[in-house]
């Protein structure tokens, strides 16, 4: 394998679109989503008003890449081998005593060993799927870790049991706000809020990224949109951020796709189904036989059309996504193609933004929208946390009165070992020449290879400290 890679030597080049194609402003779409899945539980379940009163400082907490333990109650942030880096109980921190208590001397969390098998299963599924554990690793669903903590913070205040019993009520919550006819019914409290103030919460896509999708397509290159949103809420989400015309730029548009299952599930795998005004057609179709917008489906059906489009027997195909679960561990895995992650954390650790994403977003987001946290200290989701730390690094000691070390954290390990390489988002790359070469993550290279344009500040700390 060459150690760089280009996007002019891809044949395919497809995207996932929530926080990949479409950046939101997490600060206001967070607060919705929490609200979204609290309300639902005070007002159906009877659950205490208490928690839909947050402070700037709670949103702290919220971080990418932990792991709710449902059956103690506990969240936990995972090393690269599934030692528990750190530990909570509800929003509390676990002390290094309790920790060891939990997870043993060793502080080996013990479902390690079946979490990349859970990346398998499709996002319907998934929800229902665990009764021992959830991994939070995208933006729809981060609040949810926040709300988990609040949540287990008042069982315990009200001197209830803590168990698996309230993911139950947590997991109503999300289907009530996102099923996919949530959207049309006007149902929940989430799709309501962006169909009135689209703007609020969708940050448009430069003029840059459009003139790059174009030029891709100019260039030859199939290019493929696969989101496992549904049409009718994909439709409002690209009016806005690419304009009405933005059907153009893709040649197969994937709605529903159900991602992870999409790639996943072999040979049990989803027919295409064909759309009319939104509603799936019953029947679904046998195979895939030509461009067009389709619904759920599956990755050995897009493989055949995708030889046919491109007359060559294994089209190299690249995939941007953000999701670890149901983008590149399933893209990588099943259908072997390329993989780029939008790693958004990469900017809350000193990667800079390009210029055409500052000033996408300055533009974006006037004063007079910005929410009523925006000055008070409410930390951005892709910021480094003050009780999680770093998404990529954290100290770890191996035992009572070993020295402190760095060790990389199981969401940076996956991003080497899924992805082809990361960048911040999409804008960071869209004026590069096509044949660009990018420096790719390899497995004889340092862990600092394969992020664009230069790795987050705590790798490259922990680099240097190896390095001297």
């Amino acid at each position: 394998m060459s150690e760089y890679f280009s996007l002019s030597d891809c044949d395919v080049i497809g995207f996932d679109l929530d926080h990949t194609l479409c950046r939101y402003h997490l600060k206001e779409t967070s607060r919705l989503i929490y609200e979204s899945f609290t309300r639902y539980l005070v007002e159906h379940k009877d659950y205490d008003k208490d928690l839909l009163i947050l402070t700037p400082a709670s949103w702290d907490f919220c971080f990418k890449g932990l792991v709710v333990d449902l059956e103690d109650g506990n969240l936990v942030k995972l090393a690269e081998d599934g030692t528990v880096l750190r530990a909570t109980h509800g929003t509390n921190n676990l002390r290094t005593e309790e920790i060891i208590k939990h997870y043993g001397s060793k502080r080996e969390w013990k479902n390690f060993n079946s979490l990349n098998t859970s990346f398998t299963k499709s996002s319907k599924s998934f929800f229902l799927y665990f009764s021992k554990y959830y991994f939070y690793d995208n933006y729809f669903d981060l609040p949810g870790a926040l709300l988990c903590g609040r949540v287990v913070d008042m069982l315990r205040k009200r001197g209830n049991e803590v168990n698996s019993d309230f993911w139950k009520d947590i997991v109503a919550a999300i289907d009530h706000n996102y099923n996919t006819s949530a959207f049309k019914e006007d149902a929940g409290w989430y799709f309501p809020s962006v169909k009135r103030d689209p703007g609020r919460y969708l940050q448009p896509c430069s003029e840059s990224v459009k003139t790059w999708l174009r030029s891709m397509k100019s260039a030859g290159k199939v290019l493929l949109l696969i989101t496992s949103s549904h049409s009718d809420y994909c439709r409002l989400i690209c009016d806005h951020i690419l304009g009405k015309d933005w059907e153009e730029l893709f040649d197969i548009i994937i709605t529903n796709a159900l991602k992870p299952g999409f790639f996943s599930l072999v040979p049990q795998q989803r027919p295409f189904r064909t759309l009319v005004n939104d509603v799936e057609e019953s029947d679904g179709l046998p195979s895939l036989d030509k461009p067009g917008w389709y619904s759920q489906g599956n990755w050995p059906h897009l493989h055949q059309l995708l030889k046919t489009m491109t007359g060559k027997p294994e089209p190299k195909v690249v995939y941007f996504g953000d999701s670890m679960r149901s983008d590149m561990f399933p893209a990588s895995t099943f259908g072997k193609w390329e993989t780029v992650m939008i790693v958004e954390e990469m900017e809350g650790e000193g990667v800079p933004r390009c210029d055409a994403a500052k000033t996408n977003e300055a533009q974006a987001e006037p004063q007079d929208k910005k929410g009523k946290f925006e000055d008070q200290g409410m930390k951005a989701p892709s910021a480094p946390s003050e009780q999680w730390g770093s998404y990529f690094v954290d100290a770890h000691k191996s035992g009572e009165g070993d020295e402190e070390s760095q060790k990389l954290t199981w969401c940076c390990h996956s991003i080497h070992k899924y992805s082809t390489m990361a960048i911040p988002s999409v804008e960071s790359i869209a004026d590069l020449p096509l044949d660009y070469k990018f420096p790719r993550f390899c497995p004889n290279k340092p862990c600092t290879t394969g992020y664009y344009p230069r790795p987050p500040d705590s790798l490259l700390k922990k680099f240097q400290s190896q390095s001297s």
